[in-house]
Order: structure tokens, then sequence, then C-alpha cells
């Protein structure tokens, strides 16, 4: 199906599995390896001005995408997924936002939303400069990458973290005692119309041959995506309950498929919130620069299966037998770092599939989502 990924099928089934929380022959790994220098092609080189000229640029960003995946080796059930990237404050911008796009892969965005009173002149241009954007970026890599990879969705970032973007962070930790209603009201319009743009991009995907796709490169011929809310470090967890937690539970009810970003230890007290939500699939933890240590987080991992929760773990190849010892493979997706070749990547493979036989025909009387003993 995809000439990138020519065991797509099987990658596909197991992580399928993954989303019920099953397994097939092992959990679903990722390893993405370089290929050699020698093998590799040349990116192609910007001309342009600025960077903001260079992010627009859907034809360059397409061609870039395609020789970017081209070097690389998808081992396991790593997926060569390419996705219009205008950075992760785009769903902002539909509503206004002015985008400022850097070097280095950058982008933010500027607040518009001075004063409360001007929240109803808030909407989404159905016609705006950023969607159309999106839907020419959308285009240019399905055309570009038609049977070699997969094209997917945009980083929409919805919710909390759009209104973030509105009003600055740190005016709405403020907003949270005395705007409350007005934060919520908001929450509504916005989750309207982030399902709306959902289903646009999501049928237009599907009637393109593709599985849905995103950032986080899982799959579902579903409606599958990462619900999440990096504001939500700023506050507690009686307010996150109050102001977000319906709407991610919503957004997990409106999708098929879901794991959710929860981001740095500031943000760890939702947890037991997070995984109260009966339609979430999955957690995808991420602890953040320098605290990236398997051994620190193995008590998250562990809460989130014995809440019946499928989770993506971060690892090093050197932590791989730590989290054999202490993990489930039903419901495991392992993103293994810095795997150095293909051959240290194959041999990863064939000792989680040993590991996931024993553990599996050991296991079988036991009850999904227990923490055992190993």
């Amino acid at each position: 199906m995809f000439a990138f990924k020519p065991d797509y099928e099987q990658a596909k089934a197991r992580i399928d599995a993954f989303w019920e929380r099953e397994v097939l022959d092992r959990p679903v790994v990722h390893l993405f390896v370089e290929k050699p220098p020698e093998k590799q092609i040349p990116l192609p080189p910007s001309h342009h001005a600025m960077p903001a000229e260079r992010w627009l640029d859907a034809g360059y960003q397409a061609e870039l995408a395609l020789a970017t995946l081209s070097n690389w080796d998808f081992l396991g059930d790593s997926l060569p997924v390419a996705w219009p990237n205008l950075g992760p404050e785009i769903f902002s911008a539909l509503y206004g936002c002015p985008m400022i796009y850097g070097d280095y892969g950058t982008s933010w965005s500027q607040p518009i939303l001075h004063d409360w009173h001007d929240a109803d002149r808030l909407q989404l241009d159905w016609d705006g400069p950023y969607l159309r954007k999106l839907h020419e970026m959308t285009d240019a890599l399905l055309e570009i990458g038609r049977g070699k990879f997969i094209t997917g969705m945009t980083d929409w970032h919805p919710g909390g973290d759009c209104i973030a973007a509105f009003r600055d962070p740190q005016n709405l930790a403020m907003d949270m005692l005395t705007h409350r209603e007005d934060v919520k009201a908001l929450l509504v319009r916005l989750e309207a119309d982030y399902f709306r743009l959902y289903d646009l991009f999501y049928h237009k995907l599907r009637a393109a041959g593709q599985p849905i796709s995103t950032w986080t490169s899982l799959v579902s011929d579903e409606k599958y995506y990462i619900p999440s809310n990096d504001f939500s470090c700023m506050i507690s967890k009686k307010m996150f309950d109050d102001i977000f937690l319906p709407g991610l539970s919503n957004e997990c009810r409106f999708l098929t498929h879901s794991i959710y970003h929860l981001d740095g230890p500031r943000a760890l007290h939702h947890l037991d919130s997070i995984l109260s939500i009966p339609e979430l699939d999955a957690l995808q933890w991420v602890p953040g620069y320098r605290q990236e240590e398997y051994h620190r987080w193995v008590w998250v991992y562990q809460k989130a299966q014995a809440a019946g929760k499928g989770v993506q773990v971060l690892c090093n190849v050197s932590e791989l037998e730590e989290v054999m010892e202490t993990l489930d493979p039903h419901g495991l997706f392992l993103s293994v770092r810095d795997v150095p070749s293909r051959e240290v990547g194959e041999d990863i493979l064939k000792r989680l599939a040993t590991w996931c036989a024993g553990r599996v025909s050991s296991q079988q009387a036991k009850p999904r989502g227990m923490i055992y003993d190993g």
C-alpha cells in the first residue's frame, strides 16, 4: 500500500490490537533508523528569504517530506507519515491570531482576546488564508506521497490550549478565577468548530484512501487523534476537572480512538482525572527534557495500565529490559530512541516477540489491566 512501508498491513494489525488493549505477536514498536549516508538523497535547498515563506511553501514542504522520509527505514511498526505542519497554535490562527514563524521548526501565535467582552467576536474563518493553506499543503502531500507515504492531519491543539493562545497563558490562569463562566462558554463554541473542522479533514483524507494519522504516527481507519491540554500544568486539579475535563471527555467520545498527551511533571496531578475518561484508549506521557529516564516514571505507566488504558512508552535501547520486567504487553506502544542500526532494531523486535510470547502464554487466565508481577 505504501512503498516506504511494505509491511504496512502487519503494522496496522498490531496498532488495531493496541487500540483494544490486546496484543498479537508483540507490542507496537516504533524503531526509526536513518539510512547510511551513501543511501540517502539530498534534501531540497531552501531559497526562501524569510522563515514564514519556507513554512508556507506547500510545494517545498511536500518535496522536503518526500526526501526526508526517503532517508529513513521504518522498522517494526514505525510509519512514514507527513502532515501539514503550521505549528501547534494553528487552530487559534484560524480565528485571527497572527502567526510568527521562526527558524529551527519553531512557531507561535500572538494573543488577540484582550477583553472578555469581545469573546463573541471570535469566529473561525472558514475561508481564511490559514485554512486554505492547510488544504493546499494536504493536497500537495497527497499528490507527492501517493503510494509512498501516509498523509496525516495537522497539530490542532483546540480547547484550553487554543484559549491560552487567545489570551496568553498567564492571563488565562487569572481568568480561571475571574472569568470562569466566560471560559466555559467559549470552550463550547470552540468544541463545535473543532469537531466540524476535524470531520472536514477526516473525510478529505479517507476519500484519498488514507488512514487517519498525525504527529503521533499511529493509524486508524476511523477517527483518531491526540487530545491534550498543555495549559493544564498551570492550574489545580479542581479547576481542571470543572472547566476542561468535560470537554476532553466529549472529544474522546467524538473520536473512535484517542491517546492523551500528558506533558510534563507539573501536569501529573491531572493523571487520575485523565484516566477516569471511559472513552480514552491510551496515555502518552512526555516527562520533558532531561527527565526521560524510564525508571522514574514506571508508576505512571503501571497506573495507566491498571486503569485499563494503553500506554506509549518512550525509552532508550538500554531500558528495554526494565520495561519488559515492569509492564504488561497488552496495550503497550514502545517508542525506542537512538536505535543505531537496522541490525540492532531487528534484534529488538526478536527480543520483544520472545518476551511477549512467554508473557502472554503465562498470563492468559489473568484479566486485562492488572499490574502483573512478571
